[in-house]
């Protein structure tokens, strides 16, 4: 918390007596930088909310941090001192450069994050990308914050859907990473048209379990296929994982069985009418008809939720954990939470991410009905290397990768996780409006200033940013921390879009306004000092999202 909101917070301790306070920011500037509603101590003290805020203000008396409290209706208003503020927050900012917004509250801290895992039958579509761009970037919010991270993608090897694409893959030769979507597709249009194929599927299965090795060969080929091929695309956009984590090792290492004697001890284990091992889950409140966990099929073999029990033990040894999911798997994680419940384990926090759709629905890796990551990522270079061209009249491939990639992001994590993205190629490319283009630009803009003025007085005399604009600017810079801090206990990185964008386009209005360069020789550089510190939290935030920056554009 700032030494700002402190010095109100030990006021309104002293003289109202009250422990949870929640400030508030007024609406407009000329209302002051913070608000304290005052309805809350009405019924205690038997007076107006009014009255209570024209009192406290009478006994409040400034500092060098709180110029005036005001009272404002049933409000308690609060003005910083510009100048102080000023001198602070730029300070810091030129002080703390990469690590300005970080509260460190992760220092000394492990967390475990489980985010992507993709099943490995084809190459990712944009849709499943999400889950990856916001797992990246809630790892690189919790770095900054100081916890040490371990990063775990799943591998689900050994699931339905490979056998599915095992089978598809019989009689063929010489099978790359680019054949597997098209093969994937077409075993689920045979499987429709004939059922009984989906049988051979599940023998294919039967027999991995019990250890055929040219089965668990021909399985191996296509994970490891697939799985070289997904990570290939995922780390051009730089996601990076640890530690890869295969399901088979469940099944193989025997962890199953172990799983279910531990299972049994919680006497919530038992066989159904189809001769599976079930888990009893009366009484959780889930939603279900019926309320059991299925944990292995009729003929023993064990199933995703038996090894996925397993894989989190495991996890759950190391650390606290976190895992990113679909909307679509919520009331599965929440029958695995009971579960880990029963074991007296603390489940991990899961973040629920909604669709990116097309504007024709929801896409379906089965039905073919994509737009793959690696298409839209080549589409986006493509439009990039085209608004280069029409500046410079040449190419720089760093710098349109550098542009699509930071559209892509930027595209898919504005959003809040509950709501869906609508996919349209021509919206996320945009170098206009509420883009990664947009604020890479006002960046790249700040950076050519700077460099046309690389001598100025590093000590200039910030007093003089006395521009409404200015004092916006100072403002936004000085709710940086909080803002990270808000962003990392909630696990979402859309606020920090959301703020970044507020950033840049608060500069491009300044920048429009008032002269830079051209003003007098001690206002230019206070106003050098500004806009350094501006493009220093522009780039802490790209940073968070994993999108880079270009001095120039």
């Amino acid at each position: 918390m700032d030494e700002f909101k402190n010095t109100i917070i030990r006021f309104l301790k002293k003289e109202a007596n009250v422990e949870n306070i929640e400030l508030e920011v007024p609406p407009t500037q000329e209302m002051g930088d913070y608000a304290f509603p005052c309805f809350m101590l009405a019924k205690e003290l038997k007076k107006s909310p009014n009255e209570i805020a024209l009192e406290l203000s009478k006994r409040f008396k400034p500092d060098n941090l709180i110029s005036e409290a005001k009272a404002i209706g049933p409000y308690l208003n609060f003005f910083v001192n510009k100048i102080k503020i000023a001198q602070e927050i730029i300070k810091e900012v030129l002080r703390q450069k990469d690590k300005y917004g970080s509260n460190y509250a992760g220092r000394g801290k492990k967390i475990l994050v489980e985010h992507t895992s993709i099943n490995p039958n084809a190459s990712p579509h944009v849709g499943r990308a999400r889950n990856a761009l916001i797992g990246d970037s809630i790892v690189r919010i919790l770095r900054f914050q100081g916890y040490k991270i371990e990063v775990h993608y799943f591998v689900n090897d050994v699931g339905k859907q490979i056998a599915m694409l095992v089978l598809g893959a019989e009689g063929k030769k010489n099978i790359d990473f680019k054949d597997l979507l098209s093969i994937y597709i077409e075993i689920n249009k045979k499987i429709e048209e004939n059922p009984e194929l989906e049988k051979k599927a599940l023998e294919l299965l039967n027999k991995l379990e019990k250890g055929d090795k040219a089965i668990k060969n021909n399985f191996e080929k296509i994970v490891n296929t697939c799985v070289k091929g997904q990570i290939k695309i995922l780390s051009e956009l730089g996601i990076k994982y640890d530690f890869f984590d295969y399901e088979s090792k469940y099944l193989w290492g025997k962890k199953t069985d172990e799983t279910l004697k531990r299972l049994e001890r919680t006497g919530k284990l038992f066989i159904d009418g189809f001769n599976r091992w079930v888990m009893d889950q009366k009484g959780y409140e889930l939603g279900m008809k019926v309320p059991v966990l299925v944990l292995t099929r009729g003929d023993g073999t064990s199933l995703y939720p038996l090894r996925d029990i397993a894989y989190n033990l495991d996890k759950l040894k190391k650390c606290d954990n976190i895992v990113i999911l679909g909307e679509d798997q919520k009331l599965y994680q929440e029958q695995m939470a009971t579960v880990l419940k029963e074991l007296e384990l603390k489940p991990p926090r899961v973040v629920h991410y909604s669709f990116v759709l097309l504007q024709e629905g929801k896409m379906s890796t089965r039905k073919g009905n994509v737009v793959l990551l690696e298409d839209f990522m080549k589409e986006a270079v493509g439009k990039a290397s085209e608004e280069l061209k029409k500046r410079y009249k040449k190419i720089d491939e760093k710098a349109a990768k550098t542009i699509a990639y930071g559209a892509i992001k930027y595209g898919i994590l504005k959003v809040s996780p509950e709501k869906n993205v609508v996919f349209e190629w021509k919206q996320a490319l945009s170098f206009e409006g509420e883009t990664g283009p947009y604020i890479q630009y006002a960046y790249a803009r700040i950076s050519s200033i700077l460099n046309k003025n690389k001598k100025f007085n590093q000590k200039a005399d910030l007093s003089l940013l006395k521009e409404r604009e200015e004092i916006e600017l100072i403002k936004l810079l000085h709710n940086f921390p909080e803002l990270i801090a808000k962003a990392t206990n909630e696990l979402r990185p859309h606020l920090i879009a959301t703020y970044i964008y507020s950033l840049a386009q608060k500069f491009n209005e300044y920048y429009h306004m008032h002269q830079i360069l051209k003003a007098e020789k001690s206002v230019k550089d206070a106003r050098i000092l500004l806009i350094s510190s501006v493009k220093q939290v522009i780039k802490n935030g790209l940073n968070l999202l994993g999108i880079d920056v270009l001095e120039r554009m």
